[in-house]
């Protein structure tokens, strides 16, 4: 809480401090990762910062499930661009089994015909299609806190806390990666942000996706204002310190947040970005942030994360 009252003449020296630890115990380089919002809308949740909540009159237009031949196109896209890792995401409390299946199948595909890591996002997993994403190749499975457990109940009402805990418990029996993290700015307090990055320490994952809320028009956080930069630099590295040897991923909202102090994120502790689009959002061009790790000097990584 102290790091957080830091007055600005101080935040240099915690920058610094937050990009020693991370070369201390991640060394140098970012990973870049992508993600396909596979299916889109229609989620029987009512999460209130997001727009693909059937609950709520927003602007995404929904779509089934895509072909596993039209993910396969992106994922070979985003492995061009530098991507060591692809995501096939879709908004569903949990995957029918119908639907299940047709994520094996574009699995299957990827890890044949592409030399990219596999991640799945898929909601709550049942123990048997946990283990069997795991056969399939599946190495990394997202499955986000969103925020402290103190905070929840203002975010969800149709699951709790403990439900998302639980399927991020379960992926690490399977032993495939956990990837866990959270949205900050949805209202929730400085120590409650902070909160969120104990409790996920306590799930010891290995990546941590930080995102920050981008109001989306028709969504219960439409109004709410965004975190601002200086802000958002200085909770990376506070995460950073408390979670030392992760790998913290700006995410979504980063570039309409962070906006001219991208580069500060990463030498504040970031070090994994997702590349291109988010799934209802757009990011910024790949080419953009390749420039920006080259001006870094800061090389793309591809190594397999322990």
């Amino acid at each position: 809480m102290a790091l957080t009252e830091l007055a600005k003449d101080g935040v240099a020296d915690l920058i610094s401090l937050a990009r020693k630890v991370t070369l201390k115990y991640n060394g140098d380089g970012v990973f870049l990762r992508s993600i396909i919002s596979a299916q889109t809308g229609n989620c029987p949740e009512d999460c209130s910062f997001c727009s693909q909540s059937a609950h709520f009159d927003t602007e995404v237009e929904a779509h089934p499930l895509m072909a596993a031949e039209k993910i396969l196109g992106a994922a070979k896209q985003a492995e061009k661009m530098g991507a060591m890792d692809f995501c096939i995401v879709i908004s569903a409390k949990g995957p029918t089994p119908r639907i299940f299946n047709k994520v094996l199948e574009a699995v299957d595909m990827l890890v044949e015909k592409t030399g990219l890591k596999i991640g799945c996002s898929l909601g709550d997993l049942t123990r048997e299609q946990a283990y069997t994403l795991r056969d399939h190749g599946v190495w990394r499975y997202n499955h986000n806190l969103e925020t402290c457990r103190s905070y929840f109940p203002n975010i969800c009402t149709t699951h709790t806390y403990d439900h998302r805990r639980k399927t991020a418990e379960l992926v690490k029996e399977t032993g495939m990666h956990l990837c866990c993290g959270g949205i900050l700015g949805m209202g929730e307090s400085v120590r409650q942000r902070l909160e969120l990055a104990f409790e996920i320490r306590e799930l010891d994952p290995t990546w941590v996706p930080i995102n920050f809320l981008n109001p989306r028009p028709g969504t219960p956080f439409s109004e709410f204002k965004m975190i601002q930069p200086f802000e958002a630099v200085k909770t990376i590295a506070i995460y950073r310190l408390t979670l030392p040897d992760k790998i913290l991923m700006t995410a979504g909202g980063r570039e309409v947040t962070l906006r001219d102090l991208q580069a500060m994120g990463l030498m504040a502790g970031a070090n994994a970005m997702i590349l291109g689009n988010y799934l209802t959002t757009p990011g910024r061009t790949p080419q953009e942030d390749l420039r920006m790790l080259d001006d870094l000097e800061l090389p793309i990584r591809k190594d397999i994360v322990n």
